[in-house]
């Protein structure tokens, strides 16, 4: 008999992309089905603290508060390979001036979140709304800055905006490596063998999206939120591609610097020994 388990990801298009085969049923799942609850990553960050699905996706800065309940699958992270959550403002300003400015930000778990305040030396000033009210917010002055994710980064020109910093260029820069921000985690309390299939199950449902680009990608435009295809097809790109396929030790080189810095500056708590599933 196959199992049923609890999938938790976002309604982004990289996350369509990446999970497009296990939704479609085009790949060997080992026995395993797969229940897909759509959220925002907000969400999923507070709904892992509590361990209500068994497979979900979280922010990297999320980890330390689920440490105790779930795993790191070494396939299907979001990394930024020198680029990443920006800040962005009407027009140019400094550093100091930035951490005088009130930031709006999309959620104090998000990984954007604690690189920028690794970015920063001190405290600064932030306020807290949903992604997609970011840009008209700055555009309309209502916050100095904002703390952009998802394709506000490739679209926030287009407003007149301008980038004040790049995190992941900044990350990169800092330690030669990509700026972890999102992955997947599975329960522990799953047995092992199980926790390897659904890895399994994930690496292979993002290899073949990577294999048929064309077909995955008409399916993530379900969940574009009116960008055009070429927009789209630039921001899977940025998060769906060799480091999401397998990590690698640089990845997990890279998670564990992260939140080790966050730690020592008391941005998130220590997250102890992390768990890998490969």
């Amino acid at each position: 008999m196959s199992q049923r388990l609890t999938l938790g990801h976002s309604p982004d298009s990289d996350d369509a992309f990446m999970f497009y085969a296990l939704a479609e049923g085009l790949v060997d799942t080992q026995g395993l089905e797969f229940d897909h609850v759509l959220r925002d990553i907000q969400t999923l960050n507070e709904w892992a603290r509590e361990g209500r699905l068994d497979c979900t996706a979280i922010s990297v800065h999320a980890y330390p508060y689920v440490a105790e309940r779930y795993a790191i699958l070494g396939h299907g992270a979001s990394m930024g390979d020198g680029y990443g959550p920006m800040v962005v403002a009407r027009e140019p300003i400094t550093t100091r001036e930035l951490a005088q400015a009130t930031i709006a930000v999309p959620g104090e778990l998000t990984s954007a979140f604690l690189a920028l305040g690794l970015y920063f030396a001190g405290p600064f000033r932030y306020e807290v709304m949903h992604f997609d009210r970011i840009l008209e917010a700055v555009s309309a002055g209502r916050v100095d800055a904002g703390l952009i994710i998802h394709e506000g980064q490739l679209t926030h020109g287009e407003g007149g905006l301008v980038t004040v910093v790049d995190l992941g260029a900044w990350w990169r820069a800092e330690t030669g490596l990509p700026l972890p921000l999102g992955v997947n985690c599975v329960r522990k309390e799953m047995p092992a063998d199980m926790r390897q299939r659904v890895s399994q199950a994930l690496r292979e449902s993002i290899r073949y999206g990577l294999e048929h680009r064309s077909e995955a990608l008409a399916h993530a435009m379900r969940y574009a939120r009116e960008m055009t295809v070429e927009i789209a097809d630039r921001f899977v790109g940025m998060y769906v591609n060799a480091w999401t396929l397998d990590m690698g030790e640089r990845g997990r080189e890279s998670i564990r610097l992260f939140l080790d810095r966050g730690a020592q500056r008391g941005l998130a708590p220590k997250a102890g020994r992390i768990e890998f599933v490969d």
